[in-house]
């Protein structure tokens, strides 16, 4: 089938792509390559065709127009807490606006489904773990308030045109092509100060977790979407917290190098806590993680060191 990837050339749209590219559909990467996105040309495939566009633009309607995708796996975003929480109007501007010129342009040239990238960050901090599809959503950052948004106009598109969707609430995804010098991904940022033997900088006590989800497993479950889960948003992640605490003593296991550590106060937007169930997903949509916390740091950890100058 023909599959446009807005954020295509990013961390996560370009592994995507690849899987799309090798399952044999003709894929259409959209990506405007944002400093702060970690959007490079060189993560595009082969065997994808690349157009470098803003999801805002005028311009995306010749794309959608020229390429009549059958399906839109809509990955581009402004995907920092930090940089919401700096410039909420331009998180806004990229993740809803932007996010409803792509409905448009689907709705005008007959998308049959968005799979759409939302989070678990729009969970805030839950009364209880493991979050499930039943927990309150209660956002406490700009970021998390536009990816519920987000959701909120799938449904209307689907009620008003008949667009099809489904909405992963991703964990926090890590692997290779994560950006090291970006503001969001700590194992990604830590691997670049191991690397390069520095220190890590670690906000609040360290010991505030996350489910670390590898990007493989993600790319595998956007197979999934593309004739599953309709109407769906689904929790994905492993159902195990760690620690950022722990994600660093790994580091030091699989590196062997002991980084200087400094302790910065709490920043405004994090959580506490959060592990995700994502039962409902492998029920409705056959999927379940299969990559383990410490064999995705050491690929993480391979790829980088193999892209550091010799």
């Amino acid at each position: 089938m023909r599959i446009i990837v807005t954020g295509g050339a990013g961390f996560i749209g370009s592994h995507l792509a690849d899987a799309y590219c090798a399952a044999g559909h003709e894929v259409v990467v959209v990506d405007n390559l944002w400093a702060h996105g970690g959007g490079r040309r060189e993560n595009v495939p082969a065997g994808a065709s690349f157009v470098h566009v803003d999801i805002g633009d005028e311009g995306l309607e010749r794309v959608f127009r020229e390429f009549a995708p059958e399906v839109v796996s809509h990955h581009a975003a402004q995907h920092s807490v930090a940089i919401s929480t700096r410039d909420p109007r331009y998180d806004a501007a990229v993740n809803v606006l932007g996010l409803i010129n792509v409905l448009d342009n689907s709705v005008k040239t007959g998308v049959r489904k968005v799979i759409f990238a939302s989070s678990g960050a729009t969970f805030g901090e839950p009364a209880r773990l493991p979050i499930t599809e039943a927990t309150p959503q209660k956002p406490e950052s700009p970021y998390a308030i536009t990816k519920m948004i987000g959701e909120h106009y799938l449904r209307f598109y689907k009620a008003q045109h008949g667009l099809d969707f489904t909405a992963l609430r991703y964990g926090n995804v890590y692997g290779p092509r994560q950006d090291p010098a970006g503001e969001a991904g700590v194992i990604s940022i830590f691997i670049g100060r191991f690397l390069a033997r520095a220190g890590v900088k670690i906000f609040w006590d360290g010991e505030q977790t996350r489910d670390y989800v590898y990007v493989g497993d993600v790319a595998q479950l956007n197979l999934a979407a593309l004739e599953k889960g309709s109407d769906g948003c689904y929790g994905i992640g492993t159902n195990r917290t760690t620690s950022v605490n722990q994600l660093y003593r790994t580091l030091v296991e699989i590196t062997g190098f002991e980084a200087p550590v400094e302790y910065l106060p709490k920043r405004p937007g994090d959580v506490r806590d959060a592990q995700i169930d994502s039962a409902l997903a492998k029920k409705e949509l056959d999927w379940k993680p299969t990559t383990t916390l410490f064999e995705g740091m050491k690929q993480t950890v391979a790829y980088f060191q193999q892209r550091m100058p010799a």
